[in-house]
């Protein structure tokens, strides 16, 4: 039986032979060259000279395998009460009928396809339509602000957007349309458009430009076959969230990527084909990318695509019911979720209406668990709950638990351990690496493995001054925190995040694992504000559970001596405050440094992926009124 230190040893020792046999459960039309190039490092590529593609790993080689009634993907919609299931027969002919669609409308290898959609069945067909024909799809976030989806546009270059009428929140209707259109104006450029019309919301079509997806697939008779593309041919470009003037794009690869999702989701996520995988996040995020469609179909699971919340949507029980209605075996999400579920329903209510029987494993990753959380989750659902650590950049996990190796035991904090491919070392700001239990910036080893970005479009030296240069022979990963002797790493947040209080670098990850053990706190950020005299303050940011009848000046007191006790006075933790609610990107990032600002009384610049605006005069009210 393997463990996980045989199975990273076996990495250690052999990194190319690890790679050509994870390889192996590929299928390639012709087998590399070499399994790493390395004459441009930083900028690495895996299994140069190989052909393949990536649809036809994902859906194709499924049916010739004998699996077309299996059910590949399962669309929940909670904003519209409706259930679609597409079996991998089903889901491949839409994919190849819109991907000769494509085609006519001249798009071809290499060219480029926006995708500004909700989350519903089309999006995921447009994707993989894409990598089909060897286009490389650019998915921007639905209702993502006409300025930042202008700025893509610009950076992608794209022959064809495609997009859908709106897209639903609770209690209301958001049009993609109208943004659409002033983007593409503002963008100045040249293209075709196909919209997906949504009955919930009409919308004004431009001849000659605007095509309806359904007349098109009603009319369409041709079935595009998969195109064969090198392995370091790029499948999409995906830009990084939060980003400010010029966009980000992080290009992915074909071949090594292909290697790197099924490998992550049999070894690290312990699926196997017929079962059933959710990642409860949005296509326009890289977990939905990995997650939602490429990582479950490749390994010949089912995929479920959710277009709802974690609470309203009806209820604190929206998760639970998805679970026991498709018998899901495996959840990934974000911590964000859990708390909204624990902030509305602590007890646990819900859950007892709903049969969980076939549910194995609970993943949370995209911020930091906090140790609440997870025991929380495990008290509630009575399975193991792992979180796992990873970035856009990467594709896939940086560090975690591997379920479909060994079970490593759990340390609370701790996303647990390294990923095979991932050396990954703690590095003081000389670049000397520093003892067991010191804080300092995760960094990984050269080379990154498969799955890992290319660059960053179009503008590679970006790139290498980004990621590459700060550390010589290291991908700096932008994250501080510290490695225990075990060898279980803890990551304390951005780098931006370590606040420096008089000389002292002190996490403010830790202050936040502190604050969440209170019993009336649901959710909390501490953020470091500029101080004249010591640098920076920390400042403490309390979202209560609901119900909670206490004095909201006695909870801060207990806030700042729980800080004094458990990390001391010289945090200098003496402020903070009760908010309803954290300013939070769409994809449920914590938006501290615009908070610091705010706190700080300094100008600061509102990101386009704020997921609500209204939430920053909450804030300044909170504070100064």
């Amino acid at each position: 039986m393997n463990s996980y230190k045989k199975v990273y040893g076996q990495w250690k020792q052999n990194p190319q032979q690890f790679w050509a046999e994870a390889a192996s459960e590929i299928n390639w039309d012709r087998t590399w060259d070499q399994v790493l190039y390395d004459k441009e490092a930083p900028l690495y590529r895996w299994y140069k000279g190989a052909k393949t593609n990536t649809c036809y790993n994902a859906l194709d080689r499924h049916i010739e395998a004998g699996h077309g009634d299996r059910t590949a993907l399962i669309y929940d919609s909670a904003m519209t009460g409706t259930v679609e299931k597409f079996t991998y027969q089903e889901l491949a002919d839409r994919t190849a009928k819109f991907a000769g669609i494509l085609q006519d409308l001249g798009v071809g290898k290499g060219d480029r396809v926006l995708i500004y959609m909700p989350m519903i069945p089309e999006s995921i067909m447009a994707m993989l339509a894409c990598a089909r024909i060897g286009a490389v799809h650019a998915v921007v976030f639905g209702g993502f602000a006409a300025a930042e989806l202008s700025k893509r546009i610009v950076d992608a270059e794209p022959k064809v957007i495609i997009s859908a009428t709106c897209g639903l929140e609770p209690g209301k209707i958001i049009p993609y349309k109208p943004l659409l259109d002033e983007a593409i104006e503002n963008a100045g450029v040249e293209t075709k458009t196909v919209i997906v019309a949504r009955p919930e919301c009409s919308a004004e079509m431009m001849p000659a430009r605007d095509y309806d997806w359904h007349d098109l697939m009603d009319k369409a008779e041709r079935l595009a076959p998969c195109i064969s593309l090198e392995a370091t041919d790029p499948l999409y470009i995906l830009y990084t969230s939060g980003t400010t003037g010029t966009p980000k794009g992080i290009v992915r690869d074909n071949g090594g990527h292909l290697v790197a999702m099924n490998w992550s989701m049999k070894n690290v996520y312990n699926m196997n084909p017929g079962d059933v995988y959710w990642a409860a996040s949005d296509i326009g995020w890289v977990v939905g990318h990995s997650y939602i469609v490429y990582g479950p179909l490749i390994r010949g699971c089912t995929t479920i695509l959710y277009e709802g919340k974690p609470v309203g949507t009806p209820d604190a029980g929206a998760f639970w019911r998805v679970i026991s209605d498709h018998k899901v075996n495996a959840l990934f999400v974000a911590p964000t979720a859990i708390r909204a579920i624990k902030r509305e329903d602590p007890n646990a209510e819900h859950i007892k209406k709903y049969d969980l029987t076939a549910f194995r494993t609970l993943f949370l990753a995209g911020e930091r668990a906090d140790p609440d959380t997870v025991k929380w989750s495990e008290d509630i659902l009575g399975v193991p709950v792992i979180d796992h650590w990873w970035q856009t950049e990467t594709a896939w996990s940086i560090c975690a638990n591997f379920m479909g190796i060994e079970h490593l035991p759990v340390k609370y904090g701790s996303p647990s351990k390294p990923s095979p491919g991932f050396d990954v070392r703690i590095l003081s700001d000389e670049g000397e690496e520093v003892a067991p239990g010191m804080l300092g910036n995760i960094v990984v080893k050269e080379p990154l493995p498969p799955g890992a970005m290319l660059t960053v479009w179009r503008d590679d030296e970006r790139c290498i001054n980004t990621y590459f240069k700060e550390f010589e022979g290291y991908y700096l990963t932008g994250d501080a925190g510290h490695k225990d002797e075990d060898g279980y790493f803890y990551i304390m947040g951005r780098t931006d995040d370590v606040i420096n209080v008089a000389g002292h670098r002190l996490s403010t990850g830790a202050m936040e694992e502190v604050l969440s053990t209170l019993p009336e706190v649901a959710e909390c950020a501490v953020v470091g504000v500029v101080d004249d005299l010591k640098g920076q303050q920390p400042f403490g940011f309390l979202v209560l559970k609901s119900g909670c009848a206490r004095a909201g000046e006695d909870i801060v007191s207990d806030a700042i001596a729980s800080i004094r006790k458990e990390i001391g006075a010289v945090a200098s933790f003496k402020n903070a405050v009760i908010v309803k609610r954290l300013p939070k990107t769409r994809s449920g990032k914590i938006l501290r440094r615009v908070m610091a600002s705010i706190a700080a009384k300094t100008p600061y610049t509102v990101p386009a992926t704020l997921d609500d605006p209204d939430i920053l005069d909450e804030i300044e009210q909170a504070l100064f009124s």
